[in-house]
């Protein structure tokens, strides 16, 4: 079967956007599917995705990237600056500044990503963002409080990535993480970990990819209050010692 033209890649996106409320023009689609197609050439130099048909990528990462859009938590306009945290080959970061023209910043620790990142990025003539190799502890301590919202696509455990965030975020700002699957005990881990860093949970989405690709819970937290322990932690902190109630395992030390 021969591979779908660029058109019926354009189309196949609009209609599956459409199907979560999400509007699309022409001129948006023809761009995401050009960024798509940078991802897939490049794919065959740089490991950038395992996913590499066509149709499936279509879903599995740009609608899979957009899905926020059609929460009713998100609230993007032109002038708010968001986060992308572990962005591998530009997702979710890039066809955000598509759609909602927000300005990006994304990040994530592998070099070789983010260059191909940045060639996208300069490829697509996308003025209002860029990758950048850096650790997000890191950030926190260059631009504390700069961000409007921060997101995390299938990145770390939530409780990790809500520390990650909340000394990144402005106060009222939102993180949105979006999860494949969501046990009690990664929500229980997430909800103890917000109210030590000074969010609070204002959605739980949960929905259907199309063609039956995958189920996707949308967890939206908002920085509420600051923090209740020094923020951003060491290195490596939140990730080997995470924040989990002490009935999880957790140790005093965590807290340090």
């Amino acid at each position: 079967m021969a591979d779908p033209t660029h058109e019926e890649l354009v189309d196949q996106l609009i209609y599956e956007l459409s199907q979560f409320e999400i509007d699309c023009s022409h001129t948006q689609a023809d761009l995401l599917i050009r960024d798509l197609e940078l991802v897939l050439e490049k794919n065959k130099v740089v490991n950038l995705t395992r996913i590499e048909a066509l149709r499936d990528a279509v879903t599995l990462h740009l609608v899979d990237s957009l899905v926020p859009l059609g929460t009713k938590t998100f609230k993007p306009s032109e002038g708010l600056r968001f986060l992308d945290i572990g962005t591998g080959a530009g997702f979710p970061g890039i066809p955000l500044v598509i759609m909602t023209g927000m300005e990006g910043l994304l990040i994530d620790s592998v070099g070789k990503k983010v260059t191909a990142v940045n060639e996208f990025i300069h490829e697509l003539s996308l003025t209002s963002c860029k990758a950048e190799a850096i650790r997000a502890e890191v950030l926190a301590q260059r631009e504390p409080g700069s961000f409007d919202y921060v997101f995390a696509r299938a990145v770390a455990q939530s409780n990790v990535m809500i520390e990650y965030a909340a000394p990144l975020l402005k106060l009222g700002g939102s993180l949105i993480l979006e999860k494949a699957n969501l046990s009690e005990s990664e929500l229980q881990n997430a909800n103890y970990a917000s109210q030590i860093c000074g969010l609070q949970r204002l959605s739980r989405d949960s929905l259907e990819l199309p063609r039956g690709l995958g189920h996707r819970e949308i967890l939206t937290y908002q920085k509420v209050a600051k923090p209740h322990i020094k923020l951003p932690r060491a290195n490596g902190m939140a990730k080997n010692h995470p924040l989990v109630p002490k009935s999880n395992l957790c140790n005093v030390n965590t807290l340090k």
